[in-house]
């Protein structure tokens, strides 16, 4: 039984690669950018970076790569037998059976794939901000928005495995287009893709006129430059991340009424702009939730491990299946 695990968050933009000990204490990192290129085969390119990652951080610790269990979370609809059957955000990586790539490239049998979003959930049940909560909704913002559902203490799958595709419900009729062919889904709103979405339309509405004149043109604003200027304080930027407020708790409403969970952990690429957005949407939640004064207290909190939750949960999976 390994005393180490390496897990792996692979994004739309970056994976993300940690080396983990059993009680959760990340042990070494390795980022790189995640390749949209397909190569020969679908996730032949993304395979290839990842085992890279995967000797770096083995080599660094003295072990054999081939002697590691390996998680590896994936965006998207993961199916049981751990082909990623569709990835909006990875669309290179569709079809693919990831694991069993890696598996060639490692020359090991120790692989296995989740769900991004669910790695995130079971890492922040098991050692972060939903540890002893039975009941909780992970909620992570990246570059769409993923989500991984606990309930009684257990993962919710679903039949296929695609349980927890949150960021697809539509909140917008014939709103914008998203990624996975439809539109006005949730992830299109109040995702870190979305605020991008939404500061780009923005600029070139003249809504975000300081910040147009600080970067040059409109067609320069990113979501980064917004959550930047708004950590200053500037009311433009603070006036455009209220309304990413309202569309996050727009979409936990519809949580909160289907699921009736008291709990939602937000993680992901955007929590880290969590000071900024949560309260808005604390505030909004009061007015958009079904009978929010007749049910208990709802609770939105960070995760403990902000952007590292996907790859920790990616790590504990190996652990688990490796048992």
């Amino acid at each position: 039984m390994s005393d180490v695990a390496i897990g792996i968050d692979v994004g739309g933009t970056k994976a993300l690669a940690l080396i983990v000990a059993r009680d959760g204490r990340v042990l070494g990192e390795v980022k790189a950018k995640t390749p949209h290129d397909a190569g020969n085969r679908a996730g032949e390119a993304t395979a290839a970076v990842l085992t890279e990652q995967i000797i770096e951080l083995a080599s660094t610790h003295g072990l054999d790569p081939s002697e590691v269990p390996v998680g590896v979370g994936l965006p998207g609809l993961m199916r049981r037998d751990g082909h990623l059957a569709f990835a909006p955000n990875l669309q290179s990586v569709n079809g693919s059976d990831l694991g069993a790539l890696l598996g060639v490239s490692l020359a090991s049998s120790i692989v296995f794939c989740e769900n991004d979003a669910n790695c995130a959930a079971l890492a922040e049940h098991e050692w972060g901000a939903g540890r002893g909560i039975e009941d909780f909704v992970m909620v992570t913002l990246g570059t769409g928005i993923g989500g991984g559902v606990i309930a009684d203490g257990q993962l919710v799958r679903g039949r296929s495995g695609f349980a927890g595709e949150i960021g697809h419900m539509v909140v917008q009729a014939h709103g914008a287009p998203c990624l996975c062919g439809g539109h006005g889904c949730w992830e299109r709103y109040a995702s870190g893709g979305g605020l991008g979405r939404l500061a780009r339309e923005a600029a070139q509405s003249g809504r975000l006129a300081t910040l147009v004149a600080r970067l040059g043109s409109a067609e320069a604003v990113r979501a980064e430059d917004v959550t930047a200027a708004g950590a200053e304080g500037l009311e433009e930027a603070l006036v455009l991340l209220k309304e990413v407020g309202w569309w996050l708790a727009l979409g936990l409403s519809n949580l909160a009424a289907i699921l009736d969970c008291g709990h939602f952990v937000i993680g992901g690429g955007l929590s880290s702009a969590s000071d900024l957005v949560l309260p808005y949407a604390r505030e909004h939640l009061v007015d958009l939730v079904e009978g929010y004064d007749a049910r208990p207290t709802i609770t939105v909190t960070t995760s403990m491990f902000g952007p590292r939750s996907g790859a920790m949960g990616a790590a504990l999976v190996a652990f688990e299946r490796n048992s």
